[in-house]
C-alpha cells in the first residue's frame, strides 16, 4: 500500500513514516518546505504524482497560543488546507486519514467525550482544527476519517514532557496547572493506529488518544520522577497562570465506535523516555 504522508516533517507525520515502513507499505512523505498544504494546486499536482492508496494528514498548525494572534495563519493551514489534501486523495481515488484535535470541545462536559458530542471550541486553534474537519468531510464525504486526538508528545519535536524535562534540570520547584485534563498520547503509539487504519478506515470522526487520563501537573510530576530529578512539582491553577489562548478544563477522549485502543499514557510515556535517552547516549 501507498501512504503519502503530508507534514511528514514534524513530530507526528515522522513518527508515521517509521510506522507505514514498519508495516511493510510504502511510505511517501513530504514535509512543508516540501509541500504547502495551503497552496491547492501544488497541493493536487503532489497527490496526483503520487498515487497513493491513502492520505494521512499530518499536516498542522500546532502553536496554540499563536492561533489567538494569527488566526488567519493557523486558519489556512488547519481549515482549508485540510480540504486541500483531502480533495486531492478523493480525486486520486485515495482514503484520507486527517488528524484533529480535542480541543474542538469546550471542556464543561466533564465527563469523556465521544464521536457525537456536539463540538464547541473556545479557542482560535480549537476553531481552525474544527473547520479543517468540516473543511475534509466535505472536501471528501465518502473517503475520510478523521481522527481526534489529545495532548499529543513524541521524542522527534517540541513537546510538553522535553519542556518539563529542561526546566526540572533547570530548577527546584516547578508550578503546572492542575485543573487542565486530558490524555496525553504518546506519537509513537498513535501513528501505528494511523497505520492500521489504513488497511480498512472507517469513514467519519473516531476518537484515539492514550488510554486514562490526568492533569498537566499529574503528567509533569511523572515525567520528573522518572527522569529521576530532584524538582517539586506543586500545582497551580489556570488563573494562576494565563496564556493567551483559553483551555478546555476537561478533554479527555473516549470512543463509542470501534476506534484502536492505545495503551496508556504512563507506558506511552516510558516510551518515550526511552527514546529520549537513547538518543542523547
Amino acid at each position: 500500500m501507498r501512504i503519502l504522508i503530508t507534514g511528514a516533517g514534524g513530530m507526528l507525520g515522522q513518527d508515521v513514516r517509521q510506522a507505514v515502513e514498519a508495516a511493510g507499505h510504502d511510505p511517501i512523505g513530504l514535509a512543508r518546505a516540501q509541500l504547502d498544504i495551503t497552496d491547492s494546486a501544488a497541493v493536487a499536482a503532489a497527490v496526483a504524482g503520487a498515487r497513493p492508496d491513502v492520505v494521512v494528514n499530518c499536516g498542522a498548525w500546532t502553536n496554540v497560543d499563536g492561533a489567538e494572534a494569527d488566526f488567519e495563519a493557523a486558519l489556512a493551514v488547519n481549515g482549508p488546507g485540510a480540504g486541500h489534501v483531502a480533495r486531492a486523495a478523493a480525486a486520486a481515488g485515495a482514503w484520507t486519514i486527517h488528524v484533529s484535535s480535542d480541543y474542538v470541545f469546550n471542556g464543561r462536559k466533564f465527563a469523556p467525550y465521544v464521536e457525537s458530542d456536539g463540538v464547541d471550541p473556545i479557542s482560535a486553534y480549537g476553531n481552525s482544527k474544527l473547520q479543517g474537519e468540516l473543511h475534509v468531510a466535505e472536501a471528501a464525504p465518502d473517503s475520510h476519517t478523521i481522527v481526534r486526538s489529545s495532548w499529543l508528545f513524541g521524542a522527534a519535536g517540541k513537546c510538553f514532557p522535553k519542556t518539563i524535562l529542561r526546566l526540572a534540570a533547570e530548577r527546584d520547584q516547578l508550578n503546572v496547572v492542575s485543573d487542565q485534563v486530558g490524555c496525553p498520547t504518546f506519537t509513537g503509539h498513535l501513528a501505528t493506529a494511523l497505520v492500521a487504519l489504513a488497511d480498512a478506515p472507517p469513514r467519519g470522526v473516531l476518537h484515539v488518544a492514550g488510554s486514562g487520563h490526568c492533569s498537566w501537573c499529574a503528567f509533569a510530576q511523572e515525567i520528573v520522577a522518572g527522569a529521576g530529578l530532584a524538582c517539586d512539582v506543586r500545582p497551580i491553577t489556570t488563573e494562576q497562570y494565563p496564556l493567551p489562548a483559553p483551555r478546555p478544563s476537561y478533554s479527555v477522549l473516549e470512543s463509542e465506535r470501534a476506534a484502536p485502543g492505545l495503551p496508556s499514557w504512563g507506558e506511552g510515556l516510558r516510551e518515550f523516555m526511552a527514546q529520549t535517552t537513547q538518543a542523547a547516549a
